[in-house]
């Protein structure tokens, strides 16, 4: 039996989740999931990751919109793995892939339009580090990242420094970031001019 379960309303939609201690807010779902959620638009999506998905909101969330075969969920406990594939088959959506990996080392999958993340920001920066830039490899082109946090600057110019930009918009004491990947425009080459010197040479 779960130890806990609970009932939430996302985008209009009634889910239940069970939760037991260990794993993320164990006792109902997290305001700042809820926030970065309120701002996904999953009808647009076609290849969503909840990366770090805890007992699996954000995935089952997606999921309700396109379709449980378009998203995937990884968490490096493979309590909250579990968990969260539960869930996933508690809520009519089984065919949600969930894999045990940190960060992105055991996850196959890429060519992701969405990365959702609610990374552990209490602790150091390597683990929000190591979301970004290997999540910027595993997107698509024209794919985004949707992050959020309590904290502004390093994520702002972390996600400015791989993604070229980033937007962010505070919402219920939260910092939700959303940073695209786009082409990189290439540098003209720079013309060759003569020396002074060979310019008078010529010149005569």
């Amino acid at each position: 039996m779960p130890e806990h379960r609970y009932e939430a309303v996302i985008g209009g939609k009634s889910f239940v989740f069970n939760t037991c201690p260990g794993l993320f807010s164990p006792d109902g779902p997290d305001r700042g999931t809820l926030a970065m959620l309120s701002l996904a638009d999953f009808s647009c999506e076609k290849k969503v990751l909840d990366l770090g998905c805890g007992c699996g909101i954000v995935g089952i969330a997606a999921a309700s919109v396109i379709g449980a075969e378009n998203v995937v969920m990884c968490d490096i406990s493979p309590d909250a793995v579990k968990t969260a594939s539960e869930n996933a088959a508690l809520n009519g959506m089984p065919e949600i892939k969930a894999f045990v990996s940190d960060g992105f080392r055991a996850m196959p999958e890429e060519n992701f339009t969405l990365i959702l993340s609610n990374p552990p920001y209490h602790a150091d920066f390597s683990v929000a580090k190591g979301f970004i830039e290997d999540g910027f490899k595993r997107l698509a082109m024209g794919g985004k990242m949707m992050m959020v946090t309590k904290r502004l600057d390093w994520y702002k110019n972390k996600l400015t420094s791989v993604f070229g930009g980033v937007r962010v918009v505070e919402r219920d004491g939260y910092f939700i970031f959303i940073a695209e990947k786009r082409e990189r425009k290439k540098s003209a080459p720079k013309k060759k001019t003569m020396s002074k010197k060979l310019a008078k040479k010529y010149k005569k």
